[in-house]
């Protein structure tokens, strides 16, 4: 095939997207025509590093052998039963599989179809167990987008023209130490769970039934909270007979160097929502919760059609085993060698704010590079366009990373977990030569 040829079809796919499908976000505007582990392909035949695994959903690597041959071999059998209506052996695995990665005494999950769907879900088991309805959750933090889950989402970039959502939802601080107006910009002091208490005094009639948090912000911009600050939120939760939901739909599964950030923080959730890189692409959710808390539920409080199809469960056993098998060890690792390197960046360029993550879950934030800052900030201003700028010339150079956060002034590194070191230097070395070329 010619190249005009070859370039036509790259055009054709983006137009189809144009005319039939409904508008989304295509900040990153490579159509793809073949991927594998932490290579993307277009159809112009361009290769590109991918360190955003499909929003952090490839974690085993595109197209890994392994779950690829447990689709299919599910494939042969059957593809849907409703599993809520007739039990398959892959669900019944998985479910047991769920009850020994997960952490403390989590024992029994529900399957859907995606991470809004599994926080949903987890919103309704906490009410039915609580007898309660309220909830609070943090500024920032992203859920879904659903009319449930964006009820807890707090940033109005995704609720415009949306509104209302479901009610009963108030919002406290997050525990964002570059930007804290609690700290001022001084050592975490961990005030923002202190304020969850004022939060529920002021902004609840006192009938709580959860506080709905994620372990690191993903789109909130990669913000990992201080030691002790989710165990405090626990604290206060339970001081108030509601239950903790810890939303790890884009922190589980190895992508902070443990199978679930939760595990950083020594706590054990009471819900726990998953999805994303739960079956490494295929299409399925989860939330887990302890057989106390999950018996809650009787037969018809909750169903999903597609739930739990045997093809992703099949999927998800294979990428859990993939993830035992050293990956999770692996990322910790490579995180904490990226960490330093990042960390370099900030030393080296004015306009790299604060830099931050765990294991392959990292954040870069651009900030105004002569330190200009608004009547509000304890940091200097955000810098959305130089985060877009530096976004576009990586993906120039065959490099994709995220560009979000609250602001829209961070650059998010989450690849594959299986990238190996090379191809990381790669990417931070690229990095480093777009900070250059753009601040310039």
């Amino acid at each position: 095939m010619s190249d005009k040829q070859t370039h036509s079809r790259n055009d054709a796919v983006v137009a189809g997207y144009d005319d039939y499908v409904m508008p989304i976000w295509k900040h990153l505007d490579v159509p793809v025509r073949r991927a594998s582990d932490c290579t993307l392909e277009d159809y112009d035949g361009n290769e590109y590093l991918d360190l955003f695994a499909g929003i952090s959903v490839a974690n085993v690597g595109h197209n890994n052998e392994a779950v690829v041959e447990a689709a299919k071999a599910q494939l042969d059998e059957f593809v849907h039963g409703c599993s809520y209506v007739h039990p398959s052996g892959p669900v019944a695995e998985l479910g047991e599989r769920l009850a020994d990665i997960t952490p403390g005494d989590l024992e029994k999950s529900f399957f859907c179809n995606s991470g809004t769907e599994a926080v949903e879900g987890a919103l309704k088991l906490a009410r039915k167990h609580t007898g309660s309805a309220e909830v609070v959750a943090l500024e920032m933090g992203f859920h879904g987008r659903t009319l449930g889950s964006l009820g807890l989402t707090g940033n109005k970039a995704y609720k415009s023209e949306m509104a209302p959502t479901i009610n009963d939802v108030a919002h406290v601080a997050p525990p964002y130490a570059y930007r804290c107006q609690l700290c001022t910009g001084g050592p975490c002091s961990c005030a923002c769970a202190d304020d969850l208490e004022r939060v529920i005094g002021t902004h609840t009639s006192g009938d709580l039934a959860a506080v709905v948090v994620e372990p690191v912000l993903g789109e909130g911009g990669i913000v990992v909270p201080p030691e002790g600050w989710l165990r405090e939120v626990q604290e206060i939760t339970h001081d108030h007979d509601a239950l903790l939901v810890v939303d790890e739909v884009q922190s589980g599964y190895g992508r902070t160097g443990e199978m679930f950030a939760t595990e950083h923080f020594d706590i054990v959730p009471d819900i726990m929502p998953q999805a994303k890189g739960i079956a490494n692409g295929l299409p399925l959710g989860a939330f887990t919760a302890s057989a106390e808390v999950a018996d809650s539920f009787e037969a018809g409080d909750h169903l999903s059609t597609f739930g739990g199809n045997p093809v992703s469960c099949a999927a998800a056993l294979a990428a859990i085993d993939e993830l035992e098998g050293g990956i999770v060890t692996d990322a910790a690792e490579q995180g904490a060698w990226l960490e330093d390197r990042l960390a370099a960046l900030e030393s080296e360029f004015e306009a790299v704010g604060d830099t931050r993550g765990l294991g392959l879950m990292h954040g870069v934030e651009l900030v105004t590079p002569d330190g200009e800052r608004g009547p509000m900030d304890v940091a200097p201003a955000p810098a959305p366009k130089l985060a877009t700028a530096v976004g576009d010339h990586l993906r120039e150079a065959g490099v994709i990373v995220g560009v979000g956060g609250y602001h829209g002034n961070v650059l998010r590194i989450q690849p594959p977990l299986t990238i190996e070191r090379d191809q990381l230097a790669h990417g931070v070395d690229a990095l480093e030569d777009a900070l250059r070329a753009v601040v310039a």
